[in-house]
Order: structure tokens, then sequence, then C-alpha cells
């Protein structure tokens, strides 16, 4: 009799099951960045132990994790292309756009530079330099926060690259580009943190850094249940509350410390956003 109850319970919890999970699942559309960094291997767990909600990440550019959201395929975005972002809250499908943290964007060449971007004043002389010197340069081209912030440095420099025999375009993330810039020794644009994360693997050295222009802003945006009403709005909402609260905040503000002497990005929650 105990057997035949227990079997019927688990029949019914199979029938309620994937309803109940839908409900407790998340689905993250971020960045490529906060993945390959290693950030979300720390944040995910510490989300899903405190909420109960199971995180399903997608790992993409930020343009395409922004069309998920237009879509309703995503409860919430972990995004860095702020001017693409402004569009789309404009747009409507977004909601409570907050401020989370930031790092830089850093030029990465061979360790010799032979386009001797060292030398260049800022950013977009430094992709002026490649242009002028016809090296190889490698594009994620993937709509990505990344590229947003590649194809504002190539317009500052008064260039276009597209179909230059020295411009390849991965249509990859960051870490895949990276890896196909070390092959072949070339010159690319990438976030601080996944460059320190993957360094050691790389043929890749620091080349340009610093400049004003090469600020990366990182926001979190939940998806409007009033548009989209499958989305799970609570557990987006729950996410995005969790990305900004003292906790995260002080995990992200010595996220890579210990391992590369530096943190990998900088927490910003409450600041003033532009």
């Amino acid at each position: 009799m105990k057997n035949r109850i227990l079997t019927l319970l688990a029949g019914a919890l199979l029938c309620l099951g994937p309803a109940a999970y839908a409900q407790r699942s998340v689905i993250l559309a971020t960045t490529t960045s906060t993945q390959d960094s290693g950030l979300l291997d720390v944040l995910v767990p510490m989300f899903q132990k405190q909420t109960g909600f199971q995180v399903k990440t997608i790992a993409v550019g930020s343009g395409q994790a922004l069309a998920m959201g237009r879509k309703g395929e995503a409860d919430v975005l972990l995004v860095h292309s702020p001017d693409a972002e402004k569009t789309f809250m404009a747009e409507g499908p977004g909601i409570n756009r907050r401020l989370v943290m930031h790092n830089d964007f850093v030029v990465l060449g061979p360790p010799a530079d032979p386009a001797g971007l060292k030398a260049a004043p800022s950013a977009p002389e430094a992709f002026r330099k490649v242009a002028a010197r016809a090296v190889t340069f490698v594009s994620r081209a993937d709509q990505s926060g990344t590229h947003a912030q590649e194809k504002k440095l190539w317009k500052a420099a008064g260039i276009d690259p597209a179909g230059k025999p020295w411009y390849l375009e991965t249509g990859q993330g960051m870490g895949q580009t990276l890896n196909v810039a070390s092959e072949k020794r070339g010159y690319t644009l990438s976030d601080r943190g996944t460059y320190l994360a993957l360094k050691k693997r790389l043929g890749l050295a620091i080349v340009s850094e610093g400049d004003a222009s090469l600020a990366n802003i990182y926001h979190v945006i939940e998806i409007d249940p009033a548009k989209y009403p499958k989305v799970n709005a609570a557990g987006g909402k729950a996410f995005a509350a969790f990305m900004v609260s003292a906790p995260v905040q002080e995990v992200i503000r010595t996220f890579g410390v210990d391992k590369f002497g530096s943190p990998l990005f900088f927490p910003d929650a409450g600041k003033k956003d532009n």
C-alpha cells in the first residue's frame, strides 16, 4: 500500500513538474564576457541557492541578448552596450534598467607590436595605425557590445575597415575571437576581464589602454511582463535585484583579485548613471 501511494505521488509530481519548473526557471540573456570571465560561475550558484530559481544562461553578444528581449525570449538581460540599451528601453520591451558594474576595453596584439600601437596617444589613433600598416585585425562582428565599441573606434579613426583583406570577422564570442587573434598574430579589441581570464593561453598583450573611449559599462534589464505575459517576471526581478545587492557588489569588487592581482570588474550599483 505504501509503495502504491509513493508511486501515485511521484506520478502527480511528474504531471506538475514542467509547469512548476518553468515558473522556477529564469532565462538570463547576457554578453559572453560575463560567462568567459568566470563571473557567472560564481554568481549564478549564489543566486540559485538564495532564491530557489534555476538559471538558464544564454551567453551571446549584447546585440543578440537585446534581440531575445525584444521577442520575449528571455526574462532578464545583463548587457554592456549602452547606446543599444537606451534604444531598447525607448522601444518598450525592457523595464528597470540598472547600473551594475564596469571594467574597460583594451586593444590587444602580438607582444612584439609590429604596428607600433603602444606609441599611439589614443585608441582611435591605434586603430589608424592598424589600417595604415594593413596588419591583421580580428573583429567579433557579432553585434555585441564589444563589436559596437569597436565600430565606434573605427568611426572615430575615420576608417571603414569592412572588406579590407587585413580585417577578419569571426562572428563569434570574445573567447573564440581572442583565440583567432592569437593564432593569426593579429590585433583585436577585448573587454579586460575576458582577456585576463584567458591570458595564459593567448599570445596577446595589451598594446593600448586607459583611453576614455574604452569604458565598458554593464546594466541589468528586466523584460516587461505587460508586453510579454509568458516571461518569468518574478524570476527576472529577483535576478536583477540580486545583481545590485550589496553582497553581490562585494563579490564583484573582489572577483579576480586572488588570481590576477586586480579585479576583473568594478561594482557600480547605486551610482549616478549617464
